[in-house]
């Protein structure tokens, strides 16, 4: 045991644990590691030969992999030649079995092939075109100078001899005309740099909203192609009925307000979401920037983000052109502004048709509105620095960040939770107040033997006299006038909303007036009303506009505060002159009827 003992001595030399000293350590290592051995040699002989069945039986989808990319050029064609060989063939089975049930399909392959043929021919023939043309193009350049002005003659000219014949059978237009000029006149007063005014830029968008109204309101072709997209639009919407009728039950979404139509925002925004990762309404977007930036002659980044509220609302449309607001000028800044007061979105424009609002004219109003926002925000803000984007052919469309179409269309109907609760949420907060104040300003007036005194009654003679120069009856006027009233004060949802009312009142057969106060206004009011209303320019916008825009570039706030309240005025404006057009352009034959469509009925 002693010469077994552990020492310091040997622990620091190092020594053999005494405990394995008496055993055979070869025997141990046999007797351990032999069969060790034995199984990890025949574990990797299986794992081989289990790798080498799966290289054989990968080896056809390896082969079909490499093929394909080999041949994906070739292999694209014949898919697109197979797809495109099935279409024409649904769709001429489409048109030999009912052709009229098939025109719409023959209007939609149309403007298709238009377009795919125009960006064929852009892509292979446009250089050679252009440099065939250069000669012709140098000749315009050199007499444009004088030809401009024979041709603004020859516009003014043809106008001035419509407007006289048109009037002549309907003297009542000219009070709408009048009003018109008196509108562009008070902006102008307003304008920041008179002298600075880009006339080209104030015409072509006026003579753009005159023609896209006069085809819209006034040619039996416009009002049946906008009347037909009202009441797609309107069937489409009511799609809606089948997901909330399963969460909230068929007598919440008949009964209740917020059952009913706040579930139509969230279908909608969920189609947007999914059309802006499918790239068509990026691809909509820069055709109609493009219309507006080469006839005004304004910069891609305002024009974009204008061209943009015709679908989306007045913070989204901004984000299009992000990475640019950091740079934009004033001028800029204030179209894009004024772009988003104008108009309004798509989700709440589903809304609004929800309530019975006649869906034509609410498309209408939306699109008529760029132009005459991109003219009157260079008439009020016009353009006195040197723009970086000036001369810029175009400017890149960011594309989401959805991996797939599940993705997207999730997203869009999350995006819309909080734009749901804030409509509701306002409703709530400016019905409320509007109460208040009705219930305060009657016990003033009580005070003075003034009887019924009310915000609406305050507004209904305030406004009457433009309500009456945007063409509305004088006897319809003092209710416009408090419609208007509302719209600017509070919100345009609320307003919609009382409209609405006075229109389910004239389709019901009502008395028209009831107790001293009209229960409805003509159908002509009606729609003047639905332009003058079409738009977010509201003292609560400002909060919202001003909020989405600082995010982006917190950096400019106080920039954009001193910016905001012209973008208003002008925003105010442009749904005025709309409602102006709109009543310029009124047809009272008009064939397609107004009543409101399936979706809308059970308002």
């Amino acid at each position: 045991m002693e010469g077994n003992q552990i020492t310091l001595d040997s622990l620091e030399k190092g020594t053999d644990n005494p405990a394995f000293s008496s055993l055979d350590e070869e025997e141990i290592c046999e007797e351990h590691d032999g069969p060790r051995g034995g199984n990890e040699k025949n574990r990797r002989e299986v794992n081989g030969r289990v790798a080498s069945y799966c290289r054989k039986a990968l080896q056809p989808a390896s082969m079909a992999k490499n093929f394909c990319k080999v041949h994906a050029k070739a292999l694209r064609k014949v898919f697109w030649g197979i797809l495109g060989a099935a279409y024409l063939c649904y769709f001429i089975v489409a048109c030999w079995l009912n052709f009229q049930r098939a025109l719409a399909l023959v209007v939609i392959t149309a403007v298709v092939i238009f377009f795919a043929c125009w960006s064929l021919f852009k892509k292979y023939c446009g250089a050679k075109v252009l440099m065939l043309l250069s000669p012709l193009r140098k000749c315009l350049l050199k007499s444009w100078p004088w030809l401009k002005w024979l041709l603004y003659v020859l516009l003014l000219g043809g106008l001035v001899a419509w407007l006289s014949l048109d009037t002549a059978k309907n003297p009542e237009q000219l009070i709408s005309l009048a009003g018109f000029c008196v509108l562009v006149l008070f902006l102008f007063a307003f304008s920041k740099h008179h002298s600075a005014v880009s006339w080209r830029a104030v015409f072509w968008g006026l003579g753009l909203e005159f023609l896209i109204g006069l085809f819209i309101l006034r040619t039996t072709p416009g009002i049946q192609a906008f009347q037909w997209l009202g009441d797609q639009i309107q069937v489409f919407l009511g799609y809606t009925k089948a997901g909330s009728g399963f969460v909230f039950g068929t007598t919440l979404i008949e009964d209740v307000f917020a059952f009913q139509s706040l579930p139509i925002i969230v279908f909608f925004s969920c189609v947007m979401s999914i059309l802006y990762y499918l790239g068509v309404m990026q691809w909509l977007i820069l055709k109609i920037s493009w219309l507006l930036q080469v006839s005004l002659g304004t910069t891609p980044t305002e024009t974009l983000s204008v061209a943009g509220n015709i679908f989306v609302g007045q913070t989204e449309a901004p984000l299009l052109i992000r990475p640019y607001l950091a740079d934009m000028t004033h001028s800029e800044i204030h179209a894009v502004m004024a772009g988003g007061f104008s108009t309004i979105a798509g989700s709440v424009m589903g809304a609004y048709i929800s309530f019975g609002i006649d869906a034509s004219s609410l498309i209408a109003a939306s699109v008529m509105a760029a132009p005459c926002a991109l003219a009157m925000s260079k008439l009020v803000y016009p353009e006195v620095e040197e723009s970086k984007f000036k001369g810029k052919e175009s400017v890149r469309i960011a594309s989401g960040e959805e991996r797939n179409i599940l993705e997207a269309a999730s997203n869009g109907a999350a995006a819309s939770v909080g734009l749901v609760a804030n409509i509701a949420a306002n409703l709530i907060a400016f019905l409320a107040v509007l109460e208040f104040i009705n219930a305060a300003l009657h016990w003033f007036g009580e005070m003075v033997e003034i009887k019924d005194l009310s915000f609406q009654m305050i507004c209904s003679y305030v406004l009457m006299p433009i309500a009456f120069l945007m063409g509305a009856d004088w006897a319809d006027s003092p209710v416009v006038a408090e419609l208007l009233g509302i719209k600017i004060f509070l919100n345009e949802f609320v307003a919609y909303q009382q409209l609405a009312t006075y229109k389910k009142n004239r389709l019901s057969g009502l008395e028209e007036w009831s107790e001293g106060r009209k229960q409805w206004i003509s159908e002509r009011a009606e729609s003047i009303t639905t332009f003058a209303l079409c738009g977010f320019a509201n003292l609560s916008s400002i909060g919202i506009m001003l909020g989405g825009l600082t995010s982006m570039v917190p950096h400019r706030k106080s920039e954009l505060a001193s910016i905001v309240l012209r973008a208003l005025l002008t925003g105010i404006c442009v749904s005025m002159l709309n409602s102006c057009l709109a009543a310029q352009c009124w047809r009272t034959e008009r064939s397609p009827s107004l009543e409101p469509g399936p979706a809308c009925q059970r308002v």
